[in-house]
């Protein structure tokens, strides 16, 4: 049971052999990586590539680790009690299970994705510390423990928004995916559009990298906005020449698509008006 990327992931080899290596050690997989690396598509892709079911839980910033493992709806069963409902007799009736549960119950391994945990308050990874690594908790109004039947693949994703405690990622299997080096960003372009001329790809990635080398932007442009804006380029029917002479000229057709601040745009003025002047 290997995970070699599939055919809509190309998934570099030391990623493959970080995902291979989580799950045989049965420790979470940490992924930290530039926004629009595919962090959160590999959980998809992981799950599609394996035939297993995905739990996918996006945390934000008032997320707590208890909504994970379940919440007690004491507000319904107060209104149920009130209208003389009988199922106020049994307490299980207003526990809501969270993504965890919900994961350690199923009968079948299954992928679990926590999405963007850095997000939440700086205590939330370490209040999931027992339940990650025991694969187990404590249900109080049930007076029961909650176990995995068959304990999940858990991808857990990052921005480096925060730090994240060394008590957690003791407990994880780290990876960085760094962006793509050319040859792997042709085939990714490649698997979203395989028809797309040869000559046109190659200009589109000059300008791209170009654009990414230019020093000083806030957000260099990433994967998906290369993805995107190839597929306005082909909807506007742009082809190779008439890009490579807009680039020639300074200009960059379609640029929103790639360039998402005012400071990155001003910048890229000022820096093609002095290349242009030379």
């Amino acid at each position: 049971m290997n995970f070699e990327g599939t055919s809509t992931y190309i998934a570099a080899r030391d990623l493959q052999v970080a995902v291979n290596a989580a799950i045989a050690m049965q420790k979470p997989l940490l992924v930290k990586g530039e926004p629009g690396t595919g962090k959160t598509l590999l959980a998809h892709e992981v799950a599609k590539a394996l035939g297993k079911r995905l739990f996918t839980w996006h945390i934000k910033s008032t997320t707590k680790a208890q909504q994970g493992l379940y919440e007690y709806d004491a507000v319904s069963r107060l209104r149920d009690s009130q209208l003389g409902d009988d199922k106020v007799s049994d307490i299980a009736n207003y526990i809501v299970k969270g993504k965890l549960w919900e994961a350690f119950d199923a009968d079948e391994q299954v992928v679990l994705l926590i999405d963007e945990i850095d997000k939440a308050d700086i205590e939330f990874p370490n209040d999931l510390l027992l339940e990650l690594d025991k694969m187990e908790f404590f249900c109080y109004e049930l007076n029961k423990t909650i176990k995995a039947k068959q304990r999940p693949i858990v991808i857990i994703t990052s921005n480096n928004e925060k730090e994240l405690p060394d008590a957690f990622l003791r407990r994880c299997f780290f990876h960085y995916i760094s962006f793509p080096d050319r040859d792997t960003l042709s085939k990714i372009v490649e698997v979203h559009y395989p028809s797309l001329e040869q000559k046109l790809m190659s200009e589109a990635m000059n300008v791209f990298y170009n654009l990414r080398n230019v020093r000083g932007l806030k957000k260099k442009p990433s994967t998906s906005e290369l993805i995107d804006w190839i597929k306005l380029l082909m909807v506007g029917k742009i082809n190779e020449t008439e890009l490579k002479a807009a680039h020639q000229q300074g200009q960059i057709p379609l640029i929103g698509a790639v360039i998402k601040n005012e400071q990155d745009l001003a910048l890229l003025q000022k820096h093609n008006s002095v290349n242009l002047r030379r």
